[in-house]
């Protein structure tokens, strides 16, 4: 069962990433894929604005990784680890990049998104969520969330 939701603007991406926010939970991982300027940064502002978590989330592809910690006060609890992995594509052996991330570290305690990371991180965890983006000619762009093993399909339905 996969979810497709289409969302007309860069807001509504963001708003989507909010709602997507409160049926995640610590241990989750979330794998982006999409082209270039198709709103997987967007959408994970989104999560992090929905988790509570501190500071404003940036695109990690010069860092290609950067935890975002929990502010109570915007009601946070959990942590937001955002990974890119597109510059790691050119790497000889990009697992052993991935790997040099410790990722596995603090994965249980945390909820990881990885932009460009499917082939690469999937072995973290028993289950994970696959959300692929496509942005159309007129800047609209089409969500779709394909859950792989574990209650996501029923967490899913909660998104209505």
């Amino acid at each position: 069962m996969s979810v497709r939701v289409t969302l007309p603007t860069v807001e509504d991406t963001h708003a989507f990433g909010r709602r997507l926010a409160g049926v995640l939970r610590a241990g989750d991982l979330l794998l982006l894929t999409g082209p270039l300027g198709a709103g997987k940064t967007a959408l994970t502002r989104g999560l992090g604005a929905g988790l509570g978590v501190r500071g404003d989330v940036t695109s990690p592809t010069f860092v290609i990784a950067r935890v975002h910690r929990p502010d109570p006060a915007r009601g946070g609890t959990v942590a937001l680890v955002h990974a890119d992995a597109y510059r790691l594509g050119d790497a000889a052996d990009p697992r052993a990049e991935i790997d040099d991330l410790d990722l596995d570290a603090s994965v249980d305690a945390s909820v990881t998104v990885v932009e460009w990371g499917e082939g690469l991180v999937e072995q973290l965890v028993d289950t994970h969520l696959r959300v692929r983006i496509d942005r159309r000619d007129d800047d609209t762009r089409v969500v779709e969330l394909e859950p792989v093993g574990g209650d996501w399909a029923d967490r899913l339905t909660a998104l209505g």
